[in-house]
């Protein structure tokens, strides 16, 4: 896929290199504010490194999907799980950050990420429940109804996630700065990879 098909999926929105550090200093003074940009920045890159290296040694504009791979991101960095080898980790965030900031950005959605699954149970139950408001309380209309709601919202629920990643839990890490990446574990224990990012303003 081009850069400029991957464009055009953003149409109206182009993400502009000052604009998080704008909001700061505008909205800074809202506690987490600051945190909640860094967490936006760090998911995209969480994403794209996940692509990366998914197809790492492959065409550059391949996008295939590694399923073993996860990640996980926070305020400092993200863990990555699966079986990793950490060198080309270290490749990929590389390759995933400067490709998001060269205009790759479509890199930064991912169709495995737990936005999409919230979306997906929220709109199904949105959908199931003004189904069983709205209709008579008959049991053969109730059922059809929850199945229908059911159905649309399975169908609606992919794209409108997508679009949620891409406008509100995503943004393009313009900055961001790599700093250590090493094996360690999760609060839970689990073995991983942390990406421990630093922020920087721009001007």
């Amino acid at each position: 896929m081009s850069n400029t098909t991957r464009h055009d999926s953003w149409d109206w929105f182009y993400p502009r290199q000052t604009q998080d550090s704008e909001m700061l200093q505008q909205l800074g003074f809202i506690p987490g504010f600051k945190d909640f940009l860094m967490l936006r920045q760090v998911h995209a890159l969480e994403h794209a490194t996940v692509w990366v290296l998914s197809n790492l040694g492959k065409n550059q504009n391949s996008s295939q999907d590694n399923e073993t791979l996860g990640g996980l991101s926070t305020e400092q960095g993200f863990f990555l799980y699966g079986d990793i080898n950490s060198e080309k980790l270290k490749q990929a965030v590389r390759i995933a950050l400067t490709r998001l900031k060269k205009g790759d950005w479509d890199l930064a959605l991912h169709p495995r990420c737990g936005t999409n699954s919230s979306v997906a149970i929220a709109l199904t139950t949105g959908m199931v429940l003004t189904a069983h408001l709205m209709l008579p309380r008959e049991p053969i209309g109730q059922l059809l109804g929850m199945g229908l709601a059911t159905m649309t919202a399975s169908y609606l629920a992919p794209e409108i996630g997508m679009s949620v990643q891409k406008y509100v839990t995503t943004s393009i890490p313009f900055n961001l700065k790599i700093g250590d990446i090493a094996k360690t574990a999760d609060r839970w224990g689990r073995s991983a990879h942390f990406v421990r990012l630093q922020w920087q303003n721009l001007q």
